[in-house]
């Protein structure tokens, strides 16, 4: 029997050393920037250490069950005793994954509702409000309190909580930033909140996390955390500089295809808000057609929109957007 609880231990250690050795950086999930992803983290953790010592002991019990009930020279002939049935082990067989259930969910469920609003400890002070639109293949943020609008990056202060008001234009998406919180989906015609912190100046990767089409693994987008002070010279550079938003741009930036950095003054919520409809004075849909006739003869189709690549589009935005986006990253 110690010989097996050994062997079991020891192959328990060769796969954790296998699976780590095959880590060269660490999980953006594990190396939490704010209290939101600190959270989930910290359930996360406690899930997989949960669910690994549920493991180990099935498999101490499996490998003793068959070891000690094993076919044997001296027990050839045994004949076991007819049982009906016992009442107390099924009992025990119901209620352990019950259990198992409970402590699983009771933590999370916390957590899940915890996160639905202002993060502990920043409720003192109004969350900076950031309205976010997605659609096929980029994002669009909106800040309605300086009336300006970013498109595929955000900049945000450090130390204080952040609102996004989500929605999106059509394809429903999935906003995630790894190293500040959870994924949340933006559906059309609704609104869905999400609160995020940053703890420090940095620079953080956000992507969808819901296929949408061939423009997909294009849509991510740059979270920039800085110091408050910059932040604010940097919403000021924006006023001062960016191009104003017209209703006739912003209808070409949210046509199907993937698009660089944009910076403006003004936002699109002045002339239509997607969470409350009324997406088609905005939307040609003919634009999310297939092409009739044979799919397969591409030389006959014109070459559209959504081949477009991040690179290519960047020649739509000012020619300021670059100092806008990097202003306070200690020249990333």
């Amino acid at each position: 029997m110690k010989k097996i609880r050994r062997l079991l231990f020891i192959i328990l250690i060769a796969l954790t050393t296998v699976t780590l050795t095959g880590c060269e950086n660490k999980l953006v999930v594990f190396d939490p920037q704010g209290p939101v992803a600190r959270n989930l983290s910290d359930l996360i953790i406690y899930s997989i250490i949960f669910m690994a010592v549920i493991v180990v002991i099935v498999f101490i019990l499996f490998g003793t069950i068959i070891w000690k009930y094993r076919e044997r020279k001296d027990n050839m002939d045994y004949e076991p005793e007819e049982e009906e049935g016992s009442k107390a082990l099924e009992i025990t067989w119901f209620v352990i994954p019950v259990l198992i259930v409970i402590a699983l969910t009771i933590p999370t469920v916390m957590v899940t509702y915890e996160l639905e609003g202002v993060p502990e400890g920043y409720e003192d002070e109004e969350p900076l409000v950031i309205h976010v639109t997605s659609a096929d293949w980029k994002w669009v943020f909106s800040y309605p309190e300086q009336d300006i609008e970013t498109v595929n990056y955000i900049n945000i202060p450090e130390d204080r909580a952040v609102q996004f008001k989500m929605t999106s234009t059509g394809t429903m998406q999935s906003f995630w930033v790894p190293a500040l919180g959870g994924q949340k989906y933006t559906m059309a015609n609704m609104q869905t909140n999400l609160y995020l912190v940053a703890d420090n100046p940095g620079s953080y990767i956000g992507r969808n996390t819901s296929f949408n089409g061939k423009g997909y693994a294009h849509m991510d987008f740059e979270v920039l955390a800085q110091t408050r002070a910059d932040f604010e010279e940097w919403v000021e550079e924006v006023k001062a500089t960016a191009d104003t938003l017209t209703a006739e741009k912003y209808k070409e930036i949210i046509k199907p295809g993937n698009v660089g950095r944009m910076t403006f003054n003004e936002t699109h919520l002045q002339w239509i808000d997607h969470a409350h409809g009324y997406s088609e004075e905005f939307i040609d849909f003919s634009n999310y057609k297939a092409p009739h006739g044979d799919h397969g003869d591409h030389g006959d189709h014109e070459e559209d929109e959504t081949s477009e690549t991040p690179e290519e589009s960047n020649g739509t935005s000012h020619e300021g957007h670059d100092s806008h986006s990097s202003h306070g990253n200690g020249g990333e």
